[in-house]
């Protein structure tokens, strides 16, 4: 593959240098991506529509900004399985070239949209916790609902505007300019300002839950050294730590699973990349999936109030299942008791 080899100076914009990005050169690898693709996207597409449902099937948790922040993280999550997965595998799997440039950074800017909106849903929540852990008494003046769906329309404006550059002319195509290994049509300088963009996202949210641990350690500690009847101050505060706990968690897993990527990215931009790395990179990108499909599980295990309308959910459909089992049962009866009449 010579063209494959002026890559690294390209300006090659034709749709067909888009057979250089596509690395898996056997059957096993592109069953191996297609299997992790399908089940990381189909779990994460029913995890967070579930949450999503938890959420705002009651009153109680769709009012506050907190779960208004995770209803936009699952959301975000959502989108980026569907359009992932399609593109990914159409693109890798079935190696499909009867597409657009256009077409194509559509399809990428649509991908980074809603993984920067789920980046950007973090730091929102992040910031949530922080102002709700270091000024309690005014949190519920600060936090409004009006605010908080102004930020979310904020967030999403600015990712969506961010992701469209390259559509709208910033790729080197258009600018005649050195192009990503990675990405076909992606010019270099864009994707390094992508790159400092979520990097900036996370050294934001790393300090944002660095203070929130901080500070939860500091309620913990005061709560076991005074051994006081719990109030309602003292509940919200614990309420307060025990999402923050979880949202580290969630940060922790977003972490492990976008490092590779993000390593890899910033690698591509200062050095040539060798076929094998680009495989490296195709079988990372399925991490970002993994992530999207580990949150909620988080949340349905630490969140004491989506675990309980989950529960409640269950029985509920329990409750429906053991119905309809009886209802045959009971009509046969009913029928034999008029046939004996």
């Amino acid at each position: 593959m010579d063209i494959c080899k002026i890559l690294e100076n390209a300006s090659k914009c034709s749709v067909n240098t888009t057979e250089c990005f596509m690395v898996l050169s056997t059957q096993v690898q592109k069953i191996s991506i297609a299997t992790l693709c399908g089940l990381f996207g189909t779990l994460c597409i029913f995890e967070n529509s579930l949450v999503l449902y938890l959420i705002f099937s009651s009153p109680g948790t769709r009012r506050k900004p907190s779960y208004l922040f995770i209803s936009s993280l699952a959301l975000a999550d959502i989108l980026a399985s569907i359009i992932f997965v399609c593109s990914f595998v159409n693109f890798h799997v079935f190696n499909k070239t009867n597409f657009s440039k256009e077409m194509f950074l559509l399809q990428l800017g649509g991908v980074n949209t809603s993984f920067s909106a789920s980046l950007s849903s973090l730091l929102l929540t992040a910031l949530d916790r922080y102002i709700s852990i270091s000024r309690p008494s005014e949190y519920k003046l600060l936090m409004t609902r009006k605010r908080a769906w102004i930020a979310l329309g904020v967030l999403w404006v600015t990712c969506a505007t961010i992701a469209s550059l390259p559509l709208l002319g910033w790729n080197c195509c258009t600018l005649n300019s050195t192009c990503s290994k990675l990405f076909p049509f992606v010019d270099d300088n864009y994707l390094s300002s992508w790159v400092c963009f979520i990097m900036v996202l996370l050294g934001c949210i790393v300090y944002a839950y660095a203070h929130v641990l901080w500070r939860a350690h500091q309620h913990v500690a005061y709560m076991e050294k005074h051994q006081v009847q719990v109030g309602k101050q003292n509940s919200r505060m614990r309420m307060d730590v025990m999402l923050a706990k979880t949202l580290v968690m969630v940060l922790t897993v977003l972490v492990l699973c976008w490092s590779p990527v993000l390593v890899l990215m910033i690698y591509s931009i200062f050095a040539g990349l060798s076929i094998h790395l680009r495989k490296v990179f195709a079988f990372c990108s399925t991490l970002c999936l993994l992530n999207s499909m580990v949150n909620p599980i988080i949340y349905a295990l630490r969140s004491k109030e989506l675990y309980s309308s989950l529960r409640m959910v269950f029985s509920q459909f329990r409750r429906q299942m053991k119905a309809s089992e009886e209802s045959p049962e009971a009509e046969s009866t009913h029928k034999s008791s008029m046939i004996e009449t």
